[in-house]
């Protein structure tokens, strides 16, 4: 395909949109920190008075990124697998209120500012500060879904280069999340969330009309063109499905994006309030992705431009969003679901930047290694920004090569998934000590092989 003028117009237009936004936010970041005691809480948590509506949409918006929403489609589109499979929304949205039920309140109410402060008090600074690699290890792995999700979108629509593409994207989310903290992130979300649900729904009436299309509902039972989309379960393959819910509701847990917004909640029943808010948020987000990953099984791709054989058989099927939205809907439906990927590329990386910065400045710098010193907060707000530059978040195109984008979800969430026994383990301090904990991480590394789907 040619290279696209109109495409890249739209990527543009976007991108200003979120980063007008994101400087805007800014201000309300520095009105606050002028009053604040603690300037590094206005970025970090912001000043804790993130409102309900507000709070509902980054929180969703934080896991409705790249990977998720072309995953999702993935999941639905590929041989095999099907709906049955698409197990990200409803396993994120367990995580979410098993979050709400019983870590939000708790986490909101003892006022700490990351994730690790707990940990650090109840093991030590040293322990504490161990436990930020695995962390941000997970961090860089989702950044890396995520642009993948967006370089796989920009090569099938625009046709532009895709490193570029994802290093500037990476640029302008460290920007504005530099210059505003969580508010600029927060406020941007809201954005986001609005052009990705407008976006892939305004696709959906083109691409199920199209003439090349069989009607979804007679495909989603019975084969035409490759096996039914709503798929199933084999015998043989239930341990694997079981295990790989288990690996998304526990492991979806234990992440900063998600206690940064239910720290910065105004309240610690809201804080619980907006994980179950968010978990619908995120079934909602998932229903137009699970129709296109439907159209693109019921597509007679000989009667589009893609022509045969089709993108599973080309080893494409990490794509099928935007292959559908370039051929089965007008150019300019496509460019607007293009704007749609790319703010759910955003909304996502800007919170791992922050999340990664956040735990650095407060776990690393100021408790472990400046804990004797009378820290000067702009010390620590330095420190942080510094971090966000120089973040090895912003380098993830390297995992942008990646074939598919269910399997960096899998081996990032494989990282975490020992947090969350950390996390259940800190409420039975009697029943656990140092040195379990140690155990139970070298236990979890030796065993932290990146997992598929099928065998």
């Amino acid at each position: 395909m040619a290279f696209s003028v109109g495409g890249i117009i739209a990527i543009v237009f976007f991108y200003l949109i979120i980063l007008v936004i994101g400087i805007w936010a800014a201000r309300r970041t520095r009105s606050v920190g002028a009053e604040a005691v603690d300037r590094s809480e206005a970025i970090m948590v912001g000043g804790r008075d993130i409102g309900m509506l507000v709070g509902v949409f980054t929180m969703t918006a934080t896991w409705v990124g790249g990977g998720y929403i072309n995953g999702t489609a993935e999941a639905v589109y590929l041989t095999g697998s099907g709906l049955a499979w698409a197990q990200a929304p409803f396993g994120y949205a367990c995580s979410l209120i098993i979050g709400g039920m019983f870590f939000a309140k708790p986490m909101r109410s003892r006022g700490y500012v990351t994730m690790l402060d707990p940990f650090q008090q109840q093991y030590g600074r040293r322990m504490g500060g161990l436990l930020f690699l695995p962390a941000v290890f997970g961090e860089m792995f989702w950044s890396g879904a995520i642009l993948s999700a967006l370089g796989t979108t920009l090569s099938v629509v625009v046709d532009i280069g895709v490193n570029a593409a994802v290093i500037i994207s990476a640029c302008i989310a460290v920007f504005y999340t530099l210059i505003g903290g969580l508010y600029s992130v927060a406020y941007t979300d809201v954005v986001q969330l609005i052009c990705i649900f407008l976006g892939l729904w305004l696709t959906i009436p083109f691409a199920m009309t199209n003439v090349a299309v069989v009607d979804i509902t007679k495909t989603a039972r019975e084969k035409v063109f490759q096996p039914p989309w709503l798929g199933g379960i084999a015998e043989k393959d239930i341990s694997m499905w079981l295990d790989n819910y288990l690996l998304l509701m526990l492991g979806g847990i234990p992440w900063q994006v998600y206690f940064q917004r239910v720290l910065s909640a105004s309240s610690a029943t809201y804080a619980r309030l907006l994980s179950y808010l968010a978990a619908i948020g995120c079934i909602i987000m998932a229903i137009p992705c699970v129709l296109i990953g439907a159209v693109g099984a019921s597509t007679d791709w000989n009667l589009t431009s893609y022509g045969y054989p089709g993108p599973e058989a080309r080893n494409k099927s990490e794509m099928i969003l935007p292959i559908v939205m370039q051929n089965l809907c007008p150019d300019f439906v496509a460019y607007f679901g293009l704007g749609a990927v790319s703010a759910a590329v955003m909304s996502s990386a800007d919170s791992s930047i922050l999340s990664a910065s956040s735990m650095f400045a407060r776990n690393i710098y100021q408790v472990t290694f400046r804990q004797q010193i009378l820290i000067d907060d702009r010390h620590i707000l330095q420190t942080q920004n510094g971090i966000i530059l120089s973040s090895p978040t912003t380098f993830c195109p390297v995992f942008s090569k990646t074939t598919s984008t269910l399997t960096p979800l899998h081996f990032l969430l494989k990282i975490n998934f020992v947090l969350v026994l950390r996390s259940l383990f800190d409420l039975c301090p009697k029943l656990c000590s140092i040195h379990s904990l140690s155990l139970c991480t070298t236990v979890h590394l030796f065993s932290m092989i990146p997992i598929s789907r099928k065998p």
